[in-house]
């Protein structure tokens, strides 16, 4: 059950709100998180994952509006808004995968009824969730890492007990997704934007990350765009072919060429500090009360979703026991991986972790395509929710708010969210129909504007190199792993000096020349690859956004007051453009609704 003891009722500022504790309160925080702020969250996954191949996290937009309920309880709020946001980021996770329904139509794959996959996609989620928290003792509290997201969002939580801060954040945010409502309406109905291919999401997208990020991806996709001639003449391209068809993989091997270097450094950190802290783990004192986990039960969930996945998987979808056995055993490996990854640079390279998953089926012997897509679902749901509990766990450990209820709440939200990934890529994909072409046999030409899709894409072009394989394929991946590796170790070395560090820190053109090392010289390899994933105007508009929203920070930066200590989610910009892509979403929500209501009453 998700109620526990309810406590003495403490004083609140809103006599309405139930006492903390009573099954009255979570009912509220859980309609609240579940049923309001997740949907809105997974409608904006959703749409973001079919028109650029990411999504933003729903923490700060259900932390922000999740507060406005909690506010009454005081300091304590933050305890409920951490509650509502666990549940309503369940749910905007879930809701992104239903891009793997668009996968299975470029493959050809005849889709299962609705059920079978809300019900494979909810075991996915639910072990995915019970590994996460398996591990959390370790990651979160014997190791410590950062994890900056449950960071960042700790603060978000802690600040917004503040009526004012609440006030101007919601404002911000809420300004945003007017705009991005507006934006996204007009350009369906003004031919002047349609033909600059206007993103209000894309921008917005920008916007939250800033130039530093922004600007390697315009340069990813300018390299693509300038090299296309080069690769028809070796033969990498056909004429007429986009670019991202060969850079895709390049993309994908420079991603992991950097994780490498990352790896290899995260794993000497953690050695480091696991020799300097194992006497302190061993004259700990117990976990608290809110931190204690039922072992026993957690290990029995674990074995009962993880058996699940393998039934629904080979018994509902028909699909092999022994690879889908195999990606359940992989998730142990992929989800402590990715979770010291996230820990220390805040990334979860889950797609990653999908591809280095199929190139090992593929040499066991692997070369169905959709028996791939299905057994490496269980790697991109299941790291995926896996690391969202392990962010979560963190932002709890900072506010000390209850583990096991926390668990609760997230199961919940994985509930909702594995019925409205299939709810919404179908709506989606119904209302949309350029959404079911498969791009990655589309010229140049006919690739469509503002439905880039790039998850779907990398996803079906490393399944179809099952069947139709190409010697030049992988020569295009180890091209990227070496450049990959080689960036991110150069970046890794210079940045490192103390002497470097120390002119950065005082300022002047030392930290103008760290801008241009870090957005142009040597650009991180995870933000240049974005560029290789997505059709160029993309690109464009999402550096525009980054560079917009870092003039916008600096020229605001010395009249900051008090709130300067705030995290970067929450500073005017990222807010503003948050709001974007959620009234962007809605937009596309609303424009694919009534066409679909017109269709039907047409007929």
């Amino acid at each position: 059950m998700l109620i526990s003891p309810a406590p003495a009722r403490p004083a609140t500022r809103w006599a309405w709100l139930p006492a903390q504790g009573h099954w009255k309160y979570h009912l509220l925080l859980a309609g609240v998180g579940v049923c309001v702020l997740g949907p809105l969250a997974g409608v904006t996954a959703a749409y973001m994952n079919f028109s650029l191949g990411f999504f933003v996290g729903g923490q700060v937009l259900a932390g922000l509006l999740g507060s406005t309920v909690t506010a009454g309880y005081g300091s304590d709020g933050k305890h409920g808004a951490n509650y509502i946001q666990t549940a309503a980021a369940s749910v905007a996770s879930m809701s992104g995968m239903g891009v793997l329904l668009q996968a299975m139509v470029w493959l050809g794959l005849p889709q299962p009824p609705a059920w079978r996959l809300a019900a494979y996609l909810l075991c996915i989620g639910m072990f995915g969730a019970g590994v996460g928290m398996l591990y959390t003792p370790v990651l979160v509290d014997r190791m410590r890492l950062a994890f900056p997201s449950g960071l960042a969002v700790a603060n978000i939580l802690r600040a917004l007990t503040d009526p004012a801060l609440l006030r101007r954040s919601i404002g911000k945010l809420g300004g945003g997704v007017v705009a991005g409502l507006g934006l996204g309406l007009a350009a369906a109905r003004v031919p002047l934007l349609g033909a600059i291919e206007l993103s209000a999401s894309t921008f917005g997208a920008g916007m939250v990350v800033g130039a530093r990020i922004g600007i390697p991806a315009v340069i990813g996709g300018l390299t693509g765009w300038t090299l296309q001639p080069y690769f028809v003449a070796i033969g990498w391209l056909q004429a007429g072919d986009p670019f991202r068809k060969i850079m895709f993989l390049i993309a994908l091997g420079t991603i992991m060429g950097a994780a490498l270097v990352d790896l290899a450094v995260i794993f000497w950190r953690v050695g480091q500090q696991w020799r300097s802290r194992s006497n302190a783990v061993a004259n700990a004192q117990p976990p608290a009360d809110w931190q204690r986990v039922h072992s026993a039960r957690l290990l029995m969930w674990i074995a009962c979703w993880g058996a699940g996945i393998v039934v629904t998987g080979h018994w509902v979808l028909g699909q092999p026991m022994g690879f889908l056995a195999l990606a359940v055993a992989l998730v142990f490996v992929f989800a402590m991986v990715n979770g010291i990854s996230a820990g220390v640079s805040d990334s979860n390279p889950i797609s990653s972790a999908f591809v280095m998953a199929i190139v090992l089926m593929a040499a066991l012997g692997l070369k169905d395509p959709g028996v791939g897509l299905m057994a490496g679902a269980v790697l991109l749901v299941g790291v995926s929710v896996a690391g969202d509990m392990q962010q979560d766990r963190s932002t709890g450990w900072r506010l000390g708010t209850n583990r096991v209820v926390q668990f609760r709440y997230q199961a919940l939200g994985i509930l909702m969210g594995a019925l409205l990934a299939v709810g919404f890529a179908r709506l989606f994909m119904d209302a949309y129909p350029v959404l079911l072409l498969d791009q990655t046999v589309m010229k140049a030409g006919q690739q469509p504007a503002e439905w880039n899709a790039a998850m779907t894409y990398k996803f079906v072009g490393v399944l179809r190199s099952l069947t139709d394989d190409k010697p030049f394929q992988r020569t295009a991946i180890a091209v990227g792993i070496a450049i990959g590796a080689a960036i991110e170790l150069l970046r890794k070395v210079i940045r490192s000096r103390a002497g470097y560090q120390r002119k950065v820190t005082a300022g002047g053109a030392a930290r103008v020349f760290d801008f241009a090392l870090d957005a142009v010289v040597l650009p991180s390899p995870y933000a240049l690859s974005f560029g290789g994933f997505v059709n160029l105007p993309t690109s464009l508009w999402f550096g525009a956004g980054g560079v917009v929203a870092s003039l916008l920070e600096t020229r605001s930066r010395g009249g900051r007051n008090a709130n300067a200590a705030l995290p970067p989610d929450m500073s005017g910009t990222s807010l503003f453009g948050g709001g974007l892509i959620s009234g962007d979403a809605l937009a596309a929500l609303a424009l694919g609704a009534a066409g679909l209501f017109a269709a039907v009453a047409a007929t």
